[in-house]
């Protein structure tokens, strides 16, 4: 009887020595069975008949380690079986398995003696079979990536200075996947079929990426993807649904040419870091204010050092249209093209946000403003050697009224 699973294995013992446990979990075959020993003449594997043991195989242990069974449990745990978590505590030596449900029928007739029906002797495990039950692989030569494919059970793939100029698409195939590292590679896009795993970080910097589809950002990844990098590259704009990547912690766009940021970045809530250091950014997008970060670094782009005059697209009265968008946005009802034509749900969903908190769609006033970064993040890297950390912004204000406070709080704070 054969089984593959995580597997931790606490020795009990490790306290009174004043040790810890390290706690981790790791990929195992476990099987179930009578050990083998060599009978003499012709030198057949004869099965033991002193009881069951229970064989735990590691890619680090390839051979296993066996304990013994019969008369040596002292407690079966499963609080959480339903959950498909059990623990075996053994007498001798002292240590705790944690096991899979499907083992403890068969450990608890072992331990009484009884011999289940379907038991085998003992044998290592084939190395292909520790191979597939693989959660982490690392290559970074050229010579060590496999032929004959990638283990199934991948959680953690990291492929760096391989050369790739594109992406395997036996990768694609990893459901398990959850942590994908291309990074220093010559990959020039992503193909879309990449959004069908459920990663939750994505690293691709020093490629030479053009471009980041908008499939993407619409794919799984936007309920998953909580850190992207896609610094070292050749990128000059990014998706517009950007911002759909709600998940998103971490943001590193460092050394691209990007010449502006999506006009919807301030909807990431959860976004902590951001990195757009050394681009082609002239000023921030409208609603860049919203975010709360712990760190930011702009430094090294040519933002502008004058505003320009302001664009006044005031329609007076506001249209119907107008005041029902903004309903919809300030009270976050959901809006979709089963309920609007789909048209309107593109401008609801790439509206602006006007510098008091409301949305505002066809009538604004927009002009580039002066913003303090640390009033959007703790910690700020220097825009300049003259520490400077005020940067442009385009502000949109819904009205007149709007437009003309700010101007009245600019004139007060240079009088000031």
């Amino acid at each position: 009887m054969r089984l593959q699973c995580d597997v931790e294995l606490v020795n009990r013992m490790l306290p009174s020595l004043g040790m810890r446990s390290k706690g981790r979990s790791s990929r195992a075959i476990l099987s179930i069975g009578k050990p083998n020993h060599n009978a003499g003449a012709g030198n057949k594997s004869v099965p033991n008949s002193s009881g069951l043991y229970l064989l735990i195989c590691t890619c680090k242990d390839r051979t296993g380690s066996k304990y013994k069974l019969k008369e040596n449990v002292e407690q079966l745990f499963t609080l959480f079986v339903e959950e498909g978590k059990a623990t075996v505590r053994l007498k001798e030596p002292a240590v705790d398995i944690r096991l899979s449900k499907q083992f403890l029928t068969v450990a608890r007739l072992a331990h009484r003696g009884s011999d289940p029906i379907g038991i085998t002797p003992l044998v290592p495990v084939a190395t292909r079979h520790l191979d597939a039950a693989r959660t982490r692989m690392s290559i970074l030569k050229r010579k060590d990536y496999p032929e004959s494919g990638f283990p199934s059970a991948l959680e953690q793939l990291t492929i760096s200075t391989c050369g790739l100029i594109r992406i395997d698409p036996r990768i694609l195939s990893l459901r398990a996947l959850r942590r994908l590292d291309l990074s220093h590679n010559r990959i020039s896009s992503v193909p879309e079929a990449l959004g069908s795993l459920r990663l939750t970080e994505l690293v691709l910097s020093s490629n030479c990426l053009c471009s980041f589809s908008d499939k993407l950002c619409r794919s799984n990844l936007r309920d998953t993807l909580t850190l992207l990098d896609l610094s070292q590259n050749q990128l000059t704009r990014l998706p517009p649904r950007l911002a759909q990547l709600h998940r998103l912690h971490t943001l590193r766009l460092d050394q691209n040419q990007l010449e502006a940021l999506p006009g919807q970045l301030g909807r990431l809530s959860r976004l902590r870091c951001l990195s757009a250091g050394q681009n082609q950014l002239s000023a921030l997008p409208n609603g860049f204010s919203q975010l709360r970060l712990d760190t930011l670094d702009l430094h090294g782009n040519p933002f502008k050092s004058q505003s320009d005059p302001p664009l006044l697209q005031i329609s007076l009265p506001l249209t119907l249209l107008e005041l029902s968008a903004r309903a919809v946005l300030d009270h976050r009802l959901e809006f979709s093209p089963a309920l609007v034509p789909w048209h309107l749900c593109e401008d609801l969903e790439f509206s602006g946000v006007c510098v008091c908190g409301r949305a505002c769609l066809f009538s604004f006033v927009r002009c580039i403003v002066s913003i303090n970064l640390h009033n959007v993040s703790h910690t700020v890297v220097l825009l300049d050697s003259l520490a400077g950390t005020e940067a442009p912004i385009h502000a949109l204000f819904c009205s007149l009224a709007c437009y003309y406070d700010h101007l009245d709080q600019s004139v007060q704070r240079r009088l000031r």
